[in-house]
């Protein structure tokens, strides 16, 4: 099961989480037959420059969706930026841009840090992306830089600074950027009740169990393969919200146990090359839930 789990997991790395952005984002061309149940609906997603007017809601799982009435989060606020503005995924459910403000606020009035850096969240209407995830497809989603706010970010700064690596190159702990200040920020936001999961590399898992093991929001902090610039918050599906697919959630336990180990074996840090396969098709418009088919389709 773990073999398996390691062969789906690496495939859906979130490999672009930092690539540079552009100055000067061109449009896609249109497609001949966007209502084609056919396409994979990263191209009809990945095309969708505008919300819906529809009332906000999460629809399907949060790999397997889309999202309506969507907000934008500010590109400036008092306690955090949206970096790579370019890419357009700054997108998500009220719950989640209500969470960012007050999180973000709250950790800077705690004297942890000035303000955090927001990468994805989500596109527009959500869905399949062109680049990158397999998840922020329903609006809960979003990814913090492990890079505290600088006073000031120019444009080029947004599309092309990188967060800083917090792992050793071997894979086995963290690097020395790491500090306490990384530590509470991702425990400020664990401490959130909205907050179901939150997703770091093993070697941060392995560093917050050398400091905060015990503590009850680390049942919430899971290891997963990359993260090692930046922590991914995945929020609860909202009350009265029918059409979401919540997460399961986490085992009990704060996570520090002998199942970490797993993460530091040569089956993980060395795999052997796996006998190619044919890769699975990319998730099609028939294949997200019908809803997600309105969605796309309402003009902007």
């Amino acid at each position: 099961m773990r073999r398996l789990l390691l062969a789906l997991c690496l495939l859906s790395l979130p490999a672009f989480a930092q690539d540079a952005g552009t100055l000067n984002p061109q449009p896609l061309p249109p497609l001949a037959n966007p209502a084609d149940p056919k396409l994979p609906a990263k191209q009809v997603f990945g095309r969708a420059m505008t919300p819906t007017e529809a009332q906000s809601r999460s629809i399907g799982f949060y790999s397997k969706g889309c999202q309506a009435g969507a907000q934008a989060l500010p590109l400036d606020g008092e306690s955090w930026k949206v970096m790579r503005v370019s890419r357009n995924r700054f997108w998500g459910q009220p719950e989640t841009i209500a969470f960012l403000e007050r999180f973000s606020k709250k950790a800077a009035d705690a004297g942890i840090w000035p303000g955090i850096l927001v990468g994805d969240i989500s596109q527009p209407r959500g869905g399949p992306m062109l680049t990158g995830h397999a998840s922020h497809q329903i609006g809960l989603d979003a990814d913090i830089w492990l890079t505290p706010m600088p006073e000031s970010l120019s444009r080029a700064d947004r599309e092309n600074m990188s967060a800083v690596d917090m792992v050793r190159p071997d894979g086995l702990g963290v690097s020395s950027a790491w500090s306490e200040k990384q530590a509470g920020i991702i425990a400020q936001a664990a401490e959130e009740r909205d907050v179901s999961m939150i997703f770091v590399n093993a070697a941060i898992k392995k560093a917050l169990c050398e400091t905060h093991a015990g503590e009850s929001w680390m049942t919430k902090v899971r290891p997963w393969w990359g993260h090692n610039y930046h922590f991914h918050v995945r929020l609860k599906c909202p009350a009265g919200n029918a059409s979401c697919e919540g997460q399961n959630p986490p085992p009990p336990g704060d996570g520090c146990d002998k199942s970490l180990d797993w993460w530091f074996s040569d089956e993980v840090l060395h795999p052997k090359p796996a006998k190619p396969k044919k890769p699975a098709g990319p998730l099609t418009m028939a294949q997200l839930p019908a809803a997600c088919r309105e969605v796309a389709a309402e003009k902007p």
